[in-house]
């Protein structure tokens, strides 16, 4: 199983504590104790409350209560939706990119499994079997968040949900990344436009158009590399956050996330993470799930392709979630799809 655990030492507290600025950049803010701070901190909280979306009554079907991220173990699912002009779909948008973390409150431990877009399960919310990035377009983020949960056997408890518009707008804002890019190539943009995006392998600094077309690009290798390199991204994004330079750029990163961001969780909830950031032991393990290339046809008789899960490697993933949100057992039954129940249209 690809992963690769990074122990973030005292030394670097700094880059630690902006962990959670991947996504909730207001975590550093809530903590700022200077006047811009609280500037900063009133604007994310208005940004925060307009964001603001939950229709499971606070928790997941598979907690008995409503968990509480200052003393509970919690997961969060990241959902990545690109709404540009042409993919856009309204409510009916595939997810482009699906990230679960979940995190140990005693440990002060973060795992960050890469679920690929074409990852072939059952999505209850259509009674068949397809590509889990359908979810959204079928039931939105609940369909996405039960799709997950069935697959995992764990309860999702809070989701985030970000445009890519916001996911450009973040990294230029910061006066773009630093990323090593692992080969050449050549990728459309935003837009649709096709070469418009070329890049050589190499330690380089990428804007927000570089980034996305790094993070969505798979013409040289599939899902798992892909899923890795948006890690990568991710851990770039934290790294420049952190940098002293940052810090009079937060106003814009808000108003980057503000209208392209959709979660469940309060502005308290958020605040309560700030624990991780201040943790000096905090740990991060980037995990993937192993599995094969699959093409089933569809009801057309058209080969579809999918990203057929090892069910070995699943259990395995699925045990070492449950043991870091120390969960012991939940009623969710075996997710991995079977091709006989196949509808897809594609």
């Amino acid at each position: 199983m690809g992963r690769q655990q990074i122990k973030i030492s005292k030394k670097k507290r700094s880059r630690k504590r902006i962990f959670w600025f991947l996504v909730f950049p207001i975590l550093l803010i809530a903590s700022l104790g200077i006047s811009y701070g609280v500037h900063l901190y009133i604007k994310a909280e208005n940004m925060m409350a307009e964001s603001f979306h939950d229709d499971r009554e606070g928790k997941s079907d598979l907690r008995e209560k409503k968990v509480d991220p200052k003393i509970d173990n919690v997961s969060i699912l990241f959902i990545g939706i690109d709404e540009s002009e042409k993919r856009s779909q309204g409510d009916n948008t595939r997810s482009d990119a699906l990230l679960l973390a979940t995190l140990n409150e005693k440990e002060k431990s973060v795992k960050l499994l890469s679920i690929p877009r074409d990852t072939y399960v059952y999505i209850d919310e259509v009674g068949y079997s397809t590509k889990i990035n359908h979810a959204h377009r079928y039931g939105g983020p609940k369909a996405t968040i039960e799709t997950v949960e069935n697959l995992l056997d764990i309860p999702v408890d809070y989701y985030v949900r970000v445009d890519f518009e916001a996911f450009m707008e973040i990294v230029n804002a910061l006066g773009g990344i630093d990323v090593d890019v692992p080969y050449d190539f050549t990728e459309q943009d935003s837009k649709d436009k096709a070469g418009a995006i070329s890049l050589e392998a190499g330690m380089q600094t990428l804007d927000g158009e570089q980034a996305l077309a790094l993070a969505r690009t798979r013409k040289k290798d599939n899902d798992i590399e892909r899923g890795k390199r948006q890690q990568e991204i991710m851990k770039a994004i934290v790294k420049k956050a952190a940098s002293g330079t940052s810090v009079i750029k937060y106003g814009q990163v808000i108003d980057a996330i503000g209208s392209n961001m959709k979660t469940d969780m309060t502005f308290d909830e958020i605040k309560a993470f700030i624990d991780y950031g201040i943790a000096s032991h905090l740990t991060i393990d980037t995990m993937t799930i192993e599995g094969f290339d699959s093409y089933i046809p569809n009801s057309k008789g058209v080969n579809v392709y999918y990203w057929q899960l090892d069910e070995d490697a699943l259990a395995q993933t699925k045990a070492s979630l449950k043991q870091h949100l120390g969960i012991t057992s939940t009623s969710v039954t075996n997710n991995v799809a079977n091709p006989s129940t196949t509808q897809e249209q594609e």
